[in-house]
Formats: structure tokens, sequence, C-alpha cells
């Protein structure tokens, strides 16, 4: 009796530490990195200015996101990327709050620095003149550890090591939102190790284990054996404690006694003892039965508060991305022809330069997209969300009479097509960036597929589509937007054949049915455009000109793949090409069961010990019977008109429509 009187004892304290936990919060701290290597700017610079903005930014937030935010400001060379992230098990108001108090920290900390990265209690804030999205980083670093010595260290050790690593393989698995777990373990008859690690969002799940293993080893140089500790990197960070301090499900108490079994018979100050035990252990178990359900009551009426503030927030998101009409007609001269990039099936990209100095490309839809104000606000809400450095990153709208304005991310160096297809440029594209375009491109696609909040189907990748930031880091363009003008869809299939012949899948061209495998074979299309240098349609051989998809089959079948390679690629591996021809053909295959996902493709691109399986034979495509959309953006381009498509009489289509956008709850 006395061994379960000093559980619940021990329950009802660990309850009572669990809510002052969750009313207080742990000991606060900070940790602030300054980078020497990234230089200084002046103050009252360019640069600030847009340091100013980022903080701005992160001080208004209105969306929780899971609390991982990418920011951006301004233009190179004075352009400050930002990455916030908070705690996985806080919430919208801590998160916020953290990030206020860590933005005051490093304007006092690390004045003048052009990087910087700082950790809080809930939260870590950094912010760089270079890209740091999606890229893992260990350093700089720093370690806090509690100076007392655990009592068992070796059964603590133990059960610490199993913990990170479970807890490393969960998160490094969790989707692209929230790679954070946590959870204790006993070491021992008076011991609990409580664990939590977390990454930046933007990692891979391969990039997210490597950084916690880096974080892992950590421990050992600084705070093994000790009763608490924290090992913090740009990319991830843990902490370990022997005392609760993340929020997890409270245990359920054990039973009372059955009120069917009568308590045995007093005899003399014995009896007394007993009952009066058994009294206080009844009182202890109904207090803390009291305190779970007010914790509960609480819980679920902030839920229901934050819900209600949740719809609130997604109406002040959509506020705060739309831009004055007038604002953007001074930006684009009044839409002049001299900043007029490009013309698309649904209208014309014009790049603006903002009153704060930032480039923008302007799509201005034509007046007959045929929505509604409320369904184009929500549309662009949608789109906006994605956030991922291989998507040009949509900015804004702009919504005045019958004016429908996108606002995106200016990329510099055009599109694809501008540098694979020109017989001087393409020679900028060495084997090592073009495989490393193929990789980001494939990355991308992979976000909209299946890492995003929504499950996007693109419907026109191609290397117009494809554009190259100042690095020629590829960034896809024109993604999720075809819903914005395409009415009467449901799920599956269409009559509404969007797209660009060559590119398109042979069920979706000649059926209308689309699948996250469309999208596939268009980028093994772009696999092989990349690697020959040469337009799908037009092939060159010699004097000779034929199908890309057929000559690159005919020469593999034949074991002479390497007359497919771009003739300029003189250096490189040519395994690697190699593989790449072997992918490429793989997603171009004409089953769409055989293709790949982009999951597979992401991991035989980046694994060489993954042996491939042979392609079957690729779709080939009827000439005429498909228009074909010349358009040219430089990148921002559109896709077929409707007009356009209402012209492809010969392609047999089904009776029901489908949307590119669909939605599954994660």
């Amino acid at each position: 009796m006395a061994m379960g009187f000093s559980r619940v004892l021990l329950l009802f304290y660990s309850v009572l530490l669990f809510l002052a936990t969750l009313t207080l919060g742990a000991d606060p701290f900070f940790q602030a990195r300054c980078v020497n290597t990234a230089g200084n700017y002046t103050a009252n610079s360019t640069y600030q200015n847009n340091l100013d903005n980022i903080f701005s930014q992160v001080t208004s937030l209105t969306e929780f996101n899971y609390g991982f935010h990418n920011l951006s400001s301004g233009q190179n060379p004075n352009k400050v990327n930002a990455i916030a992230l908070c705690r996985g098990d806080t919430n919208l108001d801590n998160c916020n709050s953290c990030l206020n108090e860590t933005v005051s920290e490093l304007r006092q900390r690390c004045p003048l620095y052009k990087e910087v990265v700082g950790w809080s209690e809930f939260c870590m804030l950094r912010y760089a003149n270079r890209d740091i999205l999606g890229e893992m980083e260990v350093s700089p670093s720093a370690c806090l550890l509690n100076t007392q010595d655990v009592t068992n260290a070796d059964q603590f050790n133990q059960a610490l090591e199993n913990l990170l690593n479970n807890l490393s393989s969960q998160a490094a698995a969790e989707g692209p939102l929230r790679k954070y777990a946590a959870d204790n373990l006993t070491a021992g008859v008076f011991q609990t190790v409580y664990t939590m690690v977390q990454c930046t969002p933007d990692l891979s799940e391969q990039e997210c284990g490597e950084c916690l293993t880096v974080v892992k080893n950590g421990i050992g140089n600084c705070c093994l054996g000790k009763r608490g500790c924290r090992v913090l990197r740009p990319s991830c960070f843990l902490r370990f404690e022997s005392s609760p301090f993340f929020e997890t499900p409270v245990p359920l108490p054990s039973p009372p006694p059955s009120p069917t079994t009568p308590p045995p018979p007093a005899t003399g100050g014995k009896g007394n003892n007993t009952t009066r035990t058994i009294i206080i252990v009844v009182a202890s178990v109904v207090g803390v039965v009291i305190l779970i359900t007010i914790s509960i009551c609480i819980f679920l009426r902030a839920r229901k508060n934050w819900e209600k503030v949740e719809t609130v927030d997604e109406i002040i998101r959509v506020e705060s991305l739309q831009f004055d009409f007038a604002t953007i007609r001074v930006a684009t001269d009044n839409f002049s022809d001299a900043n007029k990039l490009g013309q698309g099936g649904f209208g014309a990209v014009y790049k603006g330069l903002l009153p704060d100095g930032q480039e923008v490309a302007v799509k201005r839809l034509s007046t007959d997209s045929g929505q509604g104000e409320v369904e184009f606000k929500n549309e662009v809400l949608l789109v906006a969300k994605l956030q991922h450095r291989n998507l040009v990153r949509l900015l804004g709208f702009c919504l005045e009479g019958r004016e429908r304005l996108l606002i995106y991310e200016f990329v510099p160096n055009a599109s694809l097509d501008h540098f694979i297809f020109d017989q001087v440029k393409r020679i900028q594209l060495d084997w090592e960036r073009r495989y490393k375009i193929i990789g980001g491109i494939a990355r991308g696609l992979l976000y909209l597929h299946e890492d995003s909040r929504l499950r996007i189907i693109h419907r026109d990748l191609k290397a117009s589509n494809i554009l190259l930031d100042a690095e020629m880091i590829p960034k896809i363009a024109d993604f999720g937007m075809a819903r914005l003008f395409v009415r009467d869809e449901t799920q599956g299939n269409t009559s509404r054949i969007v797209g660009t012949y060559g590119y398109m899948a042979p069920e979706y061209a000649m059926h209308g049915q689309f699948s996250v495998k469309s999208d596939v074979f268009s980028f093994g299309v772009i696999i092989l455009e990349i690697i020959s240098g040469q337009k799908n349609n037009c092939f060159r051989n010699g004097e000779t000109v034929e199908d890309l998809l057929s000559y690159a089959w005919k020469n593999w079948r034949e074991g002479t793949a390497l007359n497919l390679i771009d003739p300029t690629l003189r250096d490189g591996s040519r395994n690697e090409m190699l593989r790449c021809i072997h992918i490429g053909l793989l997603c171009v295959q004409e089953n769409v069961a055989n293709r790949p996902t982009m999951a597979t493709v992401v991991l035989m691109l980046n694994s060489f010990s993954i042996s491939l399986p042979l392609p079957s034979q690729p779709a080939f495509f009827i000439h005429s019977n498909i228009d074909s959309d010349m358009s040219s953006s430089r990148g921002y381009n559109s896709r077929m008109s409707e007009s356009q498509q209402s012209k492809s009489e010969s392609i047999p289509l089904s009776m029901n429509e489908a949307s590119i956008t669909e939605l599954y709850p994660r």
C-alpha cells in the first residue's frame, strides 16, 4: 500500500508540474551567434532597410503554419533571407511572443551583422545575405548544459541514446511542415529522461537525419552524464532534461478500489492507519482527476477560441497579400511594352519595381478569366502558402474592377529553355550545373506532389516554366495556377487540356486523364532535353529531325545512349549522364503504372547504390492531333488558352472535368 501511495503522490506532483509548465513556461534563455565571416552592413543602408522589413514581417505574422516561416526582402546583393521556426509543442501566441522577443534580442546583440542565428526557449530565428532555405547547416553552434550530474549515469545515458535514435528517425520522417519529436523514457528506478529533437522543415528526411546525427555527437563533447543539455545548430537542435519541459499527454490515473470490495476490518491502531492511507489515496486520485478535468476544459475552450482566431487570421492573411493597383501600375510603368517579359495564353507578364526596391514579375490575367473575387482570393491564399526553394514564390495579388494581377518574385536568369536551347548560352551550363538543375526540379515537384499542405499537379511542366535564379538554382513557375482559370471541374479527368505538346503524357493529351504521373512524364522529357540540349519535338540528328523520345529509346536499346549527350558537355561524369538518361526513360514510359513517383526519382538521383529497373517503350505522339503552345514569356508564360483548346477537335476527351489542385487533409 505504501508503494501504491508513493506512486499516486508522484503522479499528483507530475500533474502539478505539468500544469505549472503550461502556465509559466520553462526558464527563459537566449543564445545568439553573430557570424563574422559574412561581413557587416552599414547603418541606414539598403541592407538594413531590407532587414528591418524582415523584422517587421516576423513580428506581424498572422498565420501559424506550424511555426515555420521562410521570409525574404530585397534583391541581391542586399537581399536578406530569413527562416523562423518555433518549437514543435508551442502554439500561435507563444510562437509570436517568442519571435518578437528574439527580434529585440538580435537587434541588441548582433547590430550590423549580415548573418545571425538566435535561439530562444520556444523559437529560432536566422537570417543571412545568401540562400539558406533547403540548406542543411550545422555551424555556428551552441551547447548549454546543466552542471549537475545524474545519479546513475550508465542507465541515464543508455536511455538517452535509445530515445535520441528513435526520435531522430521519427522527426526526420515527419512531413514538410513539422520535423519534431519528443518523448520520455525511464532510466532506472527514480530517473526519467525527457528528450526533444527538431529540424527545420525545409530539410529532406536524409538531411534532417544527418543534421541530428551531428547534434547527437555534440552531446559527448559537452554534456554527457549531465541532468540537462541543449545542443543548437542552425538547421536542427535537441534538448534533454531529467524533468519535464515539453507538453506530453498526462497518463490516466489507476482506478480507485472497487466499491463492491469491502475494506478489511479494523484491528486497533494498524487498522486505523490502513483506513487513513486509503482515504489519502482516494483523495489524491480524486484531486488528480479534478485537475485533469479542469485542464481538459481549459484546453477545449482555448481550442475553440483558437479555431475562431484562425478563421480571422485567414481573412487578415488574404488582405496582407493584396497589392494596390495604383502601386503595381507605377511599378510596371503603366504596363509598358518595355517592361513586358512575355505573353501567355492567360495574359501578359511584366517586370515591376516596388517602392521598397524589390523587383517583381506581374502577371496580368486576361479579363475573361471567369472567376469571382472570393474564389480568386481563396486560390491565391492556398498557393501563397507553398514555400520551397525550387518553387517561384507568389508574393500577392491585386483586384480592381475586372483586373486580376498575380505578383511573383522576380527571377533574373529567365527560364531554362533560354539556356539549353541556345547554341551560345548552353555552354554556361556544364554537367555539374545541369545535374543540380535536374535535382532541384525533382525536389520542387516532389514538394508539390507529396510534401506541401496541398497536393498539386502542375500539368504544364516544361523548360520554359523552369526559372533560374542568380545562382542558377531552378524554380518551378506557374505551379497550381490553372485552377484559377478553369471552371466546371471535378476530380480525375478534364475536357480542358492545358499544357504544351511534347511534354504532355499520352493519357492526359488523348483522354484528359491526369495524375502525379502526368507530371513525372513531363519531368522525364525535361531530363532528356537537359542532357541533349535540344527540344523534344525537333531533335536534330545530323541533317534529319526526329522525335527526342524515339531517338533516346532507339539508342538506349542499341547501347549507344552516349549519342544523346550534348557535345558541349566535354567534362562531367558519363555514368551520371547515362543514369539520368535511364531515369528519364523510366519517367516517359507509356504505361502509367510503370513510371516512378517523384519520391522514387529523387531517391534514384541521390543514391547510386539503388539499381534501376529496365525501361519499357516510351509513349509516342501523333503530331497533327495536338496543338502546340508556342508562346514564350521568359519563364512566366501561361498555358494553352481556352480558345486554343477549343480548336483541338481531334482529341477524344472525357466529359468529366478535373481540378489541378487536389486538397488532402494533413
